[in-house]
């Protein structure tokens, strides 16, 4: 059976974060979008992990639901934790998702953490001094069943292969326990297809998460899991598949495709300096260099380039459309799974109205579309364009259409500036370019999002 998993969220004990995000709201946001499964986030926190005690019930082995609710979206443990430590002369910042079987698990990392004098009460997505080699020792001497992922793995100043502070290579960061990293989490500003061109990504799983710090922005990236049935090693064996078995997508647990962010959408895909509003391609760096024109300071080397500097093959996307017009990538190498880059419904309604994501108008139009038609996922994927049409307006239907066509065009981010998104091109003029900025603006205050 597949299931729909976000499995990268935080709570309202994380920095910049919204705090409408408690379970229950959670669990709503996850019906509404069509989400399965959903992560606690946060479980090193003390007060948010007394919450997911309280109000949550293990429904199968790792996987649990609200206790007063019938009808809840399932719950996996995970927390962020932020590495900040040096290693070869140089200053790393590596944020690593942590995967718990079990609420015992959890509280015997936390405990081990609090021993060590970490901070856990400062904030949800916590700061150690642990290196990201010396936290997964860690994690495996307490359950050798749990796991980690490194999360938005290109991101410039918080990943693995960040340009600012990471690694060129999981070895380089993990040493020897490198063959426990069993897969990647894209972040929004990088797609499958870009890290399909690192070499040692073929036998590991490649993930995609919302990061979400607001319930609207949950399901924006999700991966899509193909489950005998809903428990925490399931979940582990779909993703540790690529690293054991060649015929991966024969298992009857296993990543079945991700759902994607444009990555030209997201802060960090291109290189650039944001107070100067500068902002490259990679051949424009390279021809260029990476500092600012304006004041002279290094550029914040974006996803795309910091790809290109550690690709070492090449893997071009063969494109399907389906039945409902939705444009599909496939790895020709068959060493991944497919995945499809859709623009949330929400934007496509503000666009469609001229109107900003946080507009209040937005909100209701996008409320009743899902009372309407269904699940937000079920609308940009499954519903034919006659019948969205009909429920929802010849505009909505239309921008569906084209995105699911991927007939768009986006300014790409930059510095950590979203890219802008025009799905219609008399929406170029002016002031649609202002009412994209100040959506813009609408979601840096909703929170830091990678």
């Amino acid at each position: 059976m597949r299931y729909f998993c976000d499995l990268h969220l935080h709570s309202k004990y994380s920095r910049a974060v919204s705090q409408s995000m408690i379970l229950p709201v959670m669990a709503q946001w996850g019906k509404k979008k069509g989400l399965d499964v959903l992560t606690t986030g946060d479980f090193t926190h003390p007060l948010w992990f007394r919450h997911i005690q309280e109000v949550l019930k293990e429904e199968k082995e790792g996987f649990f639901s609200l206790k007063n609710s019938k009808d809840s979206p399932l719950f996996v443990l995970s927390t962020e934790i932020s590495s900040i430590y040096t290693q070869g002369g140089k200053a790393r910042r590596i944020h690593n998702l942590i995967f718990s079987p079990s609420l015992q698990i959890a509280e015997k990392l936390n405990k081990e953490l609090q021993r060590r004098a970490f901070n856990l009460a400062s904030d949800g997505r916590p700061i150690i001094g642990l290196s990201s080699k010396n936290l997964l020792e860690l994690v495996l001497s307490i359950d050798k069943n749990a796991f980690l992922i490194p999360c938005h793995a290109w991101t410039p100043w918080f990943s693995l292969y960040g340009s600012m502070s990471g690694f060129d290579s999981i070895e380089e960061c993990f040493g020897e326990y490198s063959k426990y990293i069993f897969g990647i989490e894209t972040g929004l500003s990088s797609d499958p297809e870009m890290n399909w061109r690192i070499k040692e990504l073929d036998k590991r799983s490649i993930v995609s998460f919302s990061d979400a710090h607001s319930p609207a922005k949950m399901g924006r990236e999700a991966t899509v899991f193909e489950l005998e049935e809903p428990t925490f090693k399931n979940l582990r064996r779909a993703i540790i598949g690529p690293s054991l078995k060649e015929n991966w997508d024969k298992l009857p647990d296993r990543v079945a495709f991700t759902i994607e962010f444009y990555p030209e959408e997201g802060k960090y895909h291109y290189t650039g300096h944001r107070n100067c509003q500068i902002s490259q391609s990679p051949d424009e760096t390279k021809k260029d260099g990476a500092i600012c024109p304006v004041c002279k300071r290094p550029l914040t080397v974006g996803v795309m380039h910091r790809v290109e500097q550690l690709a070492n093959q090449k893997v071009r996307e063969e494109i399907k459309t389906d039945e409902f017009g939705v444009k599909w990538s496939y790895d020709p190498t068959g060493n991944h799974p497919p995945f499809v880059k859709l623009v949330p419904l929400i934007e496509i309604v503000a666009e469609s109205l001229s109107m900003t994501v946080a507009s209040q108008k937005v909100k209701t139009v996008f409320d009743e579309v899902c009372a309407k038609l269904g699940s937000e996922i079920e609308i940009l994927f499954k519903v034919p364009i006659p019948e969205i049409s009909k429920a929802a307006g010849e505009r909505i239907a239309e921008g569906i259409a084209k995105v699911r066509s991927g007939d768009i065009v986006i300014k790409p981010g930059f510095d950590g500036q979203y890219g802008v998104v025009k799905i219609w091109n008399e929406n170029s003029d002016k002031s649609a370019e202002e009412a994209s900025l100040a959506s813009q603006s609408s979601k840096d205050q909703l929170g830091l999002d990678f």
